[in-house]
This record gives C-alpha cells, sequence and structure tokens, in this order.
C-alpha cells in the first residue's frame, strides 16, 4: 500500500513548483529552491539545578515533532553559567520528508495563529545563505501539548534549511508554503 503524500508535500508538487518556475523564470525543476530539512531546537538551561526539566523538555519536543530528540551536550565551559563541558542542556530533532511537511503544515496553519496578538513572523530572519531561523517563546502553542501537564514553558528554535543560497528565493518559497510574513 502506498503512503499518502503530506498535504504541503502534495501542494509543493502541484502548485508551488510551476509558480517558482514562473516567477525565478527557470525551466529546471533542481535549480528551484525546496526545503531540505526542519531542525527544532530547545535550549534547556535550567536542567543544570533540575534534570527533570530536560526530559520534560525531550518528551514534549517529542509529541511536537513526531521523532525522538537528541539531547545536545555543551561544547565548553562556562564558569559564569556554572556550565561544565559535556553537560547536558538542551534537545533537538531534525525533520525530513513527510515529518518535515506535516511540521509545517501544523506550525502554519494551527500554531502560530494560536500565538497571543500575532502579526506575523519577521521576514527579516534569514541568515543570508537562504536559510530562516524563527524562535517560540512557549511550546504550549501546539496542540500536542496538554496546557494542564506543563509544569513550566519553553521556549524552541525553529531553522527552515533550503537548497538555495539566497534569502529571496527562500522567502518566496516559505510565502508559497503559506509562511505568514509580517509586512516590513
Amino acid at each position: 500500500m502506498a503512503q499518502k503524500l503530506a498535504r504541503l508535500a502534495e501542494r509543493y508538487g502541484k502548485e508551488i513548483i510551476p509558480r517558482l518556475k514562473e516567477r525565478l523564470g527557470r525551466e529546471n525543476l533542481h535549480s528551484l529552491p525546496r526545503l531540505q530539512k526542519i531542525v527544532v531546537n530547545m535550549g534547556v538551561g535550567k536542567a543544570l539545578q533540575d534534570k527533570n526539566r530536560l526530559e520534560q523538555a525531550a518528551e514534549q519536543l517529542a509529541q511536537i515533532t513526531g521523532q525522538r530528540p537528541q539531547i545536545t551536550k555543551a561544547r565548553v565551559a562556562v564558569s559564569g553559567f556554572r556550565l561544565r563541558e559535556g553537560n547536558a542542556i538542551g534537545c533537538r530533532v531534525t525533520l525530513r520528508g513527510q515529518r518535515m511537511y506535516e511540521f509545517l503544515d501544523r506550525l502554519i496553519s494551527v500554531a502560530l495563529p494560536r500565538i497571543r496578538d500575532f502579526r506575523g513572523v519577521n521576514p527579516k530572519s534569514f541568515d543570508g545563505h537562504g536559510n530562516y531561523n524563527m524562535g517560540l517563546t512557549e511550546q504550549v502553542i501546539f496542540p500536542e501539548i496538554d496546557p494542564d501537564k506543563v509544569n513550566f514553558t519553553q521556549g524552541m528554535d525553529v531553522t527552515f534549511v533550503t537548497s538555495t543560497n539566497s534569502d529571496d528565493e527562500a522567502r518566496e518559497l516559505l510565502r508559497a508554503f503559506g509562511m505568514p510574513f509580517r509586512e516590513a
């Protein structure tokens, strides 16, 4: 039995590719920008005092993304933060393929509209190489998280890695997916 494509993956093939061909004036499909991966990262600084926090954050990240997170460790020691090299201080997930498109779909259509006073995401958060970064202040905006079971709010960073080196092309791609950019 063939697996059904994610809604946005199907839309990318049927609507977004022809639109990008027209806008960018290219015929070669492989030269068009595409989403390669989405990295979701939670830095849990309080994990140094309370080990339970990191476990809860990792569990919630797994619920949000549908994939088990990798625990990240400190690379360098910082005495001002009482941080030693090798301490567990966060968790991250790299999403590709179907899970990536499903996460993007839920982020755009469900999670972002649930943010209070949401006016759109910053259109200038590109890194100069076609990758987009955004921060979310709390994990409760995702429907998978039960607000009654949350002991603390935890922010996260979401990075969209595209195949292009041009910020303008990447912005065009994300806008075609439905990313609600704020008017600059």
